[in-house]
C-alpha cells in the first residue's frame, strides 16, 4: 500500500468473475482499473527503456453496481438483511471494503427498500427501482455522449448489421450505445430486462431480412409468353463447348487468323521429288 491506495480483486458484477479495483483510503473512493494493451509497445522512462508498453488507468467506479451483485444475490432468500450479511464473499472476502465507503449508504435507497429496527437498517434487493436508477445512468451517459460529439451510429450499426450501412447519430443510437456501456457493469440478464424497460428494439429486429428462397408455386398454369423451342440446337451446342475452353482459348479464338498457315501444316509429310 502507498499513500493509501491498495490493489484489491472483487467479482466484476457483469461476468461474476474477479476484476482488479484500487481503493483510496484517504479519499475512501473506488477505482475499477482498465488496461490498455498493445502488442510491441514500449516506453522510454528517464534513461531506461520499459519493455512493457501496457498502459494502466484508474477511474472512479460507482460502488453500487458491485454490491448490486451481492443484493440479487441475496434475494434469492426474499427477505431484508443487514449489509454486512449482503456483502460476503469467500472467494473476495475484500469485498468488505465496500462497506466503508461513505458514500454507499445514500446511494442503497436507490436499488433496494429498506427497513430500520431497533437504530439498525435492513436492506432487501428492489427490481423496478433499480430499473429506474440504471435507466438514469443510461441517459446520463448518453447526454455525455452527445455534449462530447461521440460518433454512436456506426458503431452501434456494426454490432448489428453486416456490410456498409450508412447512419447518423440518433437518438436511438445514443441510448443502445450508453445502453452496451452500463451493461458492462450488471449482470447479462439486468442488462436484457432493462433493454426492454427502454423499449429497444430486440437485435433481431434490427437485422435486414435476407431474401427468400422459397419459391410460392400457384395452382394456376403458367402461360410462357416465348416459344422456347425457336432457339437453334447449332447456337447451344457452341456455347455449350465454348463455356468449357479457357480464357487463353477464348482469346486465341478471336484472332484474325486468315493468310496463317495451320501449324499442323509444319508437320505434315513433305512433297516427294520427281525423278
Amino acid at each position: 500500500m502507498k499513500r493509501g491506495l491498495t490493489f484489491v480483486k472483487l467479482v466484476n458484477p457483469c461476468s461474476g468473475e474477479g476484476a482488479m479495483y484500487l481503493f483510496d483510503i484517504y479519499l475512501q473512493k473506488l477505482f475499477e482499473i482498465k488496461v490498455f494493451k498493445e502488442k510491441c509497445h514500449s516506453w522510454f522512462i528517464n534513461q531506461s527503456v520499459q519493455s512493457d508498453g501496457h498502459l494502466h488507468f484508474a477511474t472512479p467506479m460507482d460502488p453500487l453496481f458491485l454490491v448490486l451483485h451481492y443484493l440479487i444475490k441475496a434475494d434469492k432468500e426474499g427477505k431484508f438483511q443487514p449489509l454486512d450479511q449482503v456483502v460476503v464473499d469467500d472467494i473476495f472476502p475484500n469485498c468488505i471494503l465496500l462497506l466503508k465507503l461513505p458514500e454507499l449508504e445514500r446511494l442503497l435507497h436507490h436499488v433496494t427498500e429498506e427497513k430500520e429496527i431497533n437504530s439498525r437498517k435492513y436492506y432487501k434487493y428492489n427490481k423496478e427501482k433499480t430499473l429506474k436508477w440504471l435507466e438514469k445512468k443510461v441517459m446520463h451517459t448518453s447526454a455525455a455522449l452527445k455534449t462530447n460529439n461521440i460518433n454512436v451510429g456506426a458503431r452501434v450499426q456494426s454490432a448489428y448489421f453486416s456490410g456498409d450501412q450508412v447512419s447518423s447519430d440518433k437518438e436511438e443510437d445514443y441510448i443502445r450505445y450508453a445502453h452496451g456501456l452500463i451493461s458492462d457493469y450488471i449482470p447479462k440478464e439486468l442488462s436484457d430486462d432493462l433493454s426492454k424497460y427502454l423499449k429497444l428494439p430486440a437485435p433481431s429486429a434490427l437485422l435486414p431480412s435476407p431474401p427468400s428462397k422459397k419459391i410460392k408455386l400457384s395452382d394456376e398454369p403458367v402461360e410462357a409468353k416465348e416459344d422456347y423451342t425457336k432457339f437453334n440446337t447449332k447456337d447451344m451446342k457452341t456455347e455449350k463447348k465454348n463455356s468449357k475452353m479457357t480464357a487463353a482459348q477464348k482469346a486465341l479464338a478471336k484472332v484474325d487468323k486468315s493468310g496463317m498457315k495451320s501449324i499442323a501444316s509444319f508437320f505434315g509429310a513433305k512433297n516427294k521429288k520427281k525423278i
